[in-house]
């Protein structure tokens, strides 16, 4: 039997989000609201992302091995549901769309992201 105090996770195949790493969002609610970040992780099969300088906690650290003890700021996860990319090229937030272009040497078909509002694509972020 399910611990019924563990949160349901998302099958790995069903785990996709419309917000990548490196993106940069807008906060739609909670107490950071109308705020912008760049996106440090995303984790699809919670369906969060930690955005950078939103949603920050304190947390008090014990003195260990290396590590000095005190208070340090620490970002927490986010509801992806709560938080909209912002196109690269426009500038506004927007809904994401998906088009299907011949891309590379082979002219297979592949996927990009489009913005909903100027129809342009998205630039892809290098991961890091």
């Amino acid at each position: 039997m399910a611990n019924p105090k563990m949160k349901e996770r998302k099958p790995l195949h069903l785990a996709k989000l419309h917000v990548h790493k490196g993106d940069t969002v807008l906060v739609l609610a909670g107490k950071d609201r109308g705020k912008r970040g760049k996106v440090i992780s995303t984790a699809p099969r919670d369906g969060k992302v930690i955005v950078e300088g939103v949603n920050i906690a304190k947390k008090h650290v014990r003195a260990g091995v290396g590590v000095a003890a005190g208070i340090i700021e620490k970002p927490m996860p986010l509801q992806v549901s709560n938080v909209m990319v912002v196109c690269t090229e426009c500038g506004e937030p927007t809904r994401i769309g998906h088009d299907r272009i011949p891309i590379g040497a082979d002219q297979k078909p592949r996927t990009r992201r489009i913005c909903k509002r100027c129809g342009k694509p998205i630039e892809e972020h290098t991961r890091d």
